[in-house]
């Protein structure tokens, strides 16, 4: 245990959400036949009472680094004047999360009550609290301490998308605070960079199936290395000698040795079982398209793109809480189209909508999901293409910005 608390604190730093040492430095606790920290503070006395209140193995705790605290701070003082609820509506959210409750004090009682209705709570104090410094994430795990930085990572990403998006609408509607310009105006210098310069893959033809393999692994990790998806999410597929090969459902993406399914086109074993869960649109993704490489991330701005409405004046939308399955709109940025869908199979799933978006390009987005793209025969060309996408639309969003703020 001691060793998968250390883990998942270090994996918090390397996703930059979290910070070496100092106010952001995680703290996660593990309970075995003992329960066991990664280091020492000030918060284990509460949250050893949390412990004892919940049927769970591990709690993870974090002070957000920036830009994730000053965002999340204003998301939650907003929420505390409703109803104590973010409420992102990005495809994990939806699927996962539900929404964010917020508190504002770092009471083990309150806690306890969120945590048994959702797997994680955002504490932010009044500005008069003196005893307690937010904002902060818990989140729990019942088996691992990876559920914990799978849940933060996430509640972090939705929080992202949610305020870039709120930002953009705000604007365009005229309602923008002035407490809104300021945490924007904040926390852009503060962005990470677009990295444009892709790295080198395994170069194809793949002569062996071992070789299929590497290049998978190989081709997640650079994924989550450049930020191009957050916690596990996303997935990674490659086609050769009649197999797909796919990352399992789950699965961390800079982990997946021993993670990899191999799916014949044929059905002729049951390995999709465990396989992602956006296998069929893999599937039929290679059928239609001739392409044998696919990735899929989730890069910042091309979600908030994605959900970014420009409807024609005068139109009614009647699909507000339905936009990401059944949005009528034809749209795109650049030359990358935008598709509604779900995840799996249904008549709203992806493998309905996204495989023939990518007969038209080589790339698209889900809306509120995330970005698709594929190559002839390698990952390279994925690649690449999924960082002029995110390029593209992080300098959109922010042309965009420019140009309302001048009205």
């Amino acid at each position: 245990m001691e060793q998968l608390v250390n883990k998942y604190s270090d994996k918090l730093v390397q996703a930059k959400l979290g910070d070496i040492s100092g106010p952001s430095q995680p703290l996660i606790g593990g309970l075995d036949d003992t329960l066991v920290w990664n280091r020492r503070a000030d918060e284990i006395p509460v949250l050893e009472k949390v412990f004892k209140g919940l049927n769970i193995n591990s709690l993870v705790f974090l002070r957000p680094k920036e830009p994730y605290g000053s965002l999340i701070s204003f998301l939650a003082k907003t929420a505390l004047k409703s109803f104590g609820m973010i409420q992102p509506k990005d495809c994990e959210t939806r699927t996962f999360l539900h929404d964010l409750p917020v508190i504002n004090q770092f009471c083990p009682d309150q806690i306890i009550h969120t945590l048994k209705k959702r797997k994680s709570v955002i504490i932010a104090p009044q500005k008069n609290n003196k005893d307690f410094q937010g904002p902060a994430i818990i989140a729990h795990g019942s088996v691992s301490p990876e559920q914990g930085f799978i849940t933060i990572s996430s509640v972090c990403f939705a929080s992202f998308i949610k305020f870039f998006t709120d930002y953009l609408e705000a604007l365009k509607n005229g309602i923008a605070t002035d407490d809104e310009h300021d945490v924007f105006d904040s926390i852009i210098p503060l962005l990470e960079p677009i990295q444009k310069s892709p790295p080198k893959f395994i170069p194809p033809p793949f002569s062996n199936e071992e070789i299929v393999y590497s290049a998978i692994i190989e081709a997640g990790k650079k994924i989550v290395e450049y930020g191009l998806v957050d916690s596990f999410f996303g997935n990674v597929s490659y086609f050769w000698n009649k197999t797909l090969y796919i990352s399992q459902t789950g699965s961390s993406l800079d982990e997946l040795s021993g993670c990899i399914d191999p799916v014949p086109i044929d059905s002729s074993t049951s390995a999709g079982i465990t396989a992602s869960s956006e296998l069929c649109a893999h599937l039929e993704t290679i059928s239609v398209t001739g392409c044998k490489a696919i990735l899929h991330g989730h890069p910042k701005f091309s979600v908030i793109l994605s959900m970014d409405c420009d409807p024609p004046k005068k139109a009614v939308c009647n699909f507000k809480e339905q936009c990401h399955i059944k949005c009528p709109e034809k749209k795109f940025v650049g030359c990358t189209p935008i598709v509604p869908g779900e995840v799996g199979t249904g008549p709203f799933g992806l493998c309905n909508t996204l495989p023939f978006a990518l007969t038209q390009a080589n790339s698209a987005i889900v809306y509120g999901h995330g970005l698709f793209t594929i190559g002839k025969n390698n990952f390279s060309e994925a690649f690449q293409t999924m960082i002029e996408v995110e390029a593209l639309c992080y300098n959109t969003y922010f042309e965009k910005v420019r140009l309302l703020r001048k009205t």
